[in-house]
């Protein structure tokens, strides 16, 4: 028996110690510019796991994804542009002032933008295909039965919105989903159908765009929020200051903190911007841009997540469709049988905070009497809310409705993966296989005294465009 102690003892301690000893990878640090494969990596273990009763089926999935891996858009190229002209200058000024420029990083004295000149951005890029193509692959193959009949736009609808790498990421997706089972070229693809809705009245996946009380209120807070990451800006400033000799200012060591996040996840390089922060500066500008999400697009407000309640019905509503369709013997190939949505960061987190993902049980209970949460806290504190992990590209939700053959009636079921794996749900007692009708009462029917309109002053902004004209 003491033999065997000792050896448990020592197994803990070389795992202990082989954890500890892991380099940091910048790269899971990227809060929501972390790439999926890498993002799956930070969160293996922090799921639970989930055990499916041999009598139960899935008979419907919906999914809410977000656009794979983009390049920057049009307003962070011109911030690196920026960034690329003050560069310079901070050289060039230490050069005449005869500083050592042996401090100064070889990469840095001669750094240009590598998208310096290019007048669009944000689109999908090969890496972000990619990760959508094999997420449509690795659906199929875990949902055989959902995905084994014909193809028709009906019983497998993809939505998307009308921004171009989501709807790139929709065709991607739906490239690995229907692979091999069409007539097209030599890889057999197929013809599917992708819709959307207009940018100027989807509410269902941009509803964020839509909401003029969410425009003001975010508004309102970006000060705020600036004035919260400030120390953090002004700590690592100095630093950098003081290591490199050169005047970098707040502004620089955000592009720099910025530019990291790019070159990491776009770029594979992480020896360059990313080489200037030390591995708990990085954790700091992680933590900094996570309080940004939680206040701005998550748990900080409940307009945040409340608009998405258009989204949360029409996840719902196609469970309800499925269970009238298993219930009244619908013949196969003329029900839905899966729902599928691609969109943004903005649709990804409310909807989370609207399945009260990512809470302890006692957040869970602030939130359902509509008290406030207290904000993530600093590290090296763990928190739940990591931008990495909660809305990485290509971040996603997945909901399973089971048919559940249980004392000989049949139930309904609902599984939650949150980038393919299962999470609890703390409305439903930490379970993530939770009975339909707890999932709708617990969770759902809170939401739904909410009215789109009224929390987004809609029929009021509608009044004002008609005076207008």
């Amino acid at each position: 028996m003491n033999i065997m102690i000792l050896l448990l003892l020592l197994f803990l301690a070389i795992t202990h110690f082989s954890n500890a000893d892991e380099p940091f990878d910048v790269r899971k640090h990227l809060a929501t510019a972390t790439r999926y494969a890498d993002s799956k990596e930070i969160s293996a273990n922090s799921f639970i796991s989930s055990e499916i009763p041999d009598q139960c089926t899935p008979i419907h999935l919906n999914l809410v994804a977000r656009h794979g891996t983009r390049a920057p858009t049009k307003k962070k190229i011109r911030e690196l542009e920026a960034l690329d002209a003050h560069l310079e200058v901070l050289v060039r000024d230490a050069k005449e002032h005869k500083q050592s420029l042996e401090k100064i990083p070889a990469w840095l004295a001669g750094w240009r933008s590598p998208w310096k000149g290019k007048v669009t951005g944000g689109e999908l890029i090969a890496e972000g295909e990619d990760e959508l193509y094999h997420l449509g692959i690795r659906v199929r193959e875990r949902f055989p039965d959902l995905f084994n009949e014909e193809y028709h736009p009906d019983v497998y609808s993809i939505k998307t919105t009308q921004v171009p790498r989501a709807s790139a990421s929709a065709v991607a997706f739906a490239m690995g989903l229907f692979n091999e089972r069409g007539k097209l070229g030599p890889g057999r693809h197929r013809a599917f159908a992708v819709t959307s809705e207009s940018r100027a009245s989807d509410i269902v996946l941009r509803f964020h765009d839509c909401c003029q009380s969410y425009k003001a209120f975010r508004k309102s807070q970006e000060p705020n929020v600036d004035k919260l990451k400030e120390p953090v800006l002004n700590e690592i400033t100095r630093e950098l200051v003081r290591q490199y000799g050169l005047n970098f200012t707040n502004q620089d060591v955000s592009s720099l903190w910025f530019l990291c996040k790019q070159e990491a996840s776009l770029l594979n390089i992480t020896n360059q911007a990313c080489s200037l922060f030390s591995p708990s500066e990085v954790s700091l500008l992680e933590w900094a841009d996570d309080l940004e999400l939680f206040i701005l697009k998550g748990y900080g407000d409940t307009l945040n997540y409340r608009m998405g309640v258009p989204l949360l019905e029409d996840v719902v509503q196609s469970m309800e469709q499925a269970i009238k369709a298993k219930e009244e013997g619908y013949a196969p190939g003329i029900y839905e049988k899966a729902r599928m949505r691609f969109a943004h960061a903005e649709t990804l987190l409310p909807f989370s905070c609207l399945i009260r993902l990512f809470l302890e049980e006692s957040e869970f209970e602030l939130i359902q009497r509509e008290e406030s949460l207290d904000l993530p806290p600093k590290p090296p504190k763990n928190r739940n809310w990591r931008g990495s992990i909660v809305a990485p590209f290509a971040g996603n939700n997945m909901l399973i409705l089971y048919s559940c053959l249980l004392d000989n009636s049949s139930k309904y079921f609902v599984q939650v993966l949150h980038n393919e794996r299962p999470i609890a749900l703390p409305g439903c007692n930490g379970l993530s296989f939770c009975p339909f009708e707890v999932f709708k009462e617990k969770i759902v029917a809170p939401h739904l005294k909410h009215d789109y309109n009224m929390l987004c002053d809609v029929i009021e902004q509608k009044q004002k465009d008609s005076a207008s004209t």
